[in-house]
């Protein structure tokens, strides 16, 4: 029982940090007034983009880093359809995960990257500590980006509450007709947020494929990248909530190969039915909470047109 314990409580922080990057990157987005479903397939571009890296130059950092360049790049597109051209938002968000599909399942079939192994990125050295017992698996066995999520998510926190650019940010997304009366640019504040934050979920999709998996197929990510978008609104667009959120989705799916391993009696399919059941239960839990006051953005999924200023 202890062994199981320590396998799954060591195994949460990996498959967690996926959900936490790429909620974050919705939240800066969001709290800007963009909303944004488009996870899914910003993480399927980061997740090939990464392989494809690792292939042809063989260094997952810069593996990571490329995922959360191509990603950004692919969200230019749509932050320029929502914010620009003003096309509806849940419109354009779930267009552009069917065009990332598309384009990744083409790409990678194209050049070869479909099934091939890399060398990914390996666990931090930590010395003795990793041997240490119990304590060793669970909190000094993991690779560098699980040691650097709290530092991401502090330095978002702190960018979006305790700075001129977080405030103007947030004021954009909670009513951009009194940001904009007071000369903050709405459509450049909200363009740059879609981009920044898509970063980030390219990276979410790369850990999964460089670090994870080690190896890049079709559909890599498994319908993380809506999970995130219901992780958002249970952390009511707090990237520490999100934390929180992540932690809880990564142990559930944590738990599935623990409940294999131990010769469990469970049908495989109701364990990978859990990680979406647990999202259908969050958002039910949300819709009956009788909050009079909502945390959601104002001015979220709403364009933003200057010329109809009121």
């Amino acid at each position: 029982m202890a062994d199981f314990l320590v396998n799954w409580i060591s195994s949460i922080p990996g498959l967690a940090l996926p959900y936490a990057l790429a909620s974050i990157g919705l939240i800066i987005g969001e709290r800007a007034g963009v909303l944004s479903l488009g996870a899914e397939g910003l993480m399927l571009v980061g997740a090939l983009v990464g392989v494809g890296t690792v292939l042809r130059i063989n260094d997952p950092t810069l593996g990571l880093l490329a995922a959360m360049l191509a990603s950004s790049m692919v969200s230019v597109l749509f932050a320029c359809l929502v914010v620009f051209l003003r096309v509806n938002q849940v419109i354009a968000g779930l267009s552009l995960v069917f065009f990332c599909q598309g384009l990744t399942n083409l790409v990678g079939t194209m050049l070869d990257w479909s099934n091939r192994t890399i060398p990914g990125l390996g666990l931090l050295p930590l010395g003795s500590l990793g041997a240490l017992p119990v304590i060793g698996p669970i909190f000094f066995r993991h690779d560098a980006l699980v040691y650097l999520l709290v530092p991401i998510i502090l330095f978002v926190q702190w960018l979006l509450t305790r700075t001129t650019f977080g405030l103007r940010l947030r004021a954009v997304g909670e009513n951009p007709d009194a940001a904009d009366s007071v000369g903050i640019n709405v459509s450049l504040y909200r363009f740059f947020a879609v981009v920044g934050g898509s970063a980030l979920i390219g990276l979410a999709g790369a850990y999964l494929s460089v670090v994870s998996a080690k190896i890049w197929v079709a559909g890599i990510t498994g319908g993380r990248g809506w999970i995130a978008v219901a992780l958002v609104i249970f952390a009511r667009w707090n990237p520490w909530r999100a934390l929180l959120g992540a932690l809880l989705f990564g142990g559930i799916e944590a738990l599935i190969p623990q409940i294999a391993a131990a010769g469990i009696g469970l049908p495989q399919y109701y364990l990978l039915m859990t990680p979406y059941l647990a999202t259908l239960a969050v958002m039910v839990w949300q819709g009956l909470k009788n909050d009079t006051v909502s945390d959601e953005p104002e001015g979220l999924g709403k364009p933003f047109v200057r010329e109809e200023r009121r």
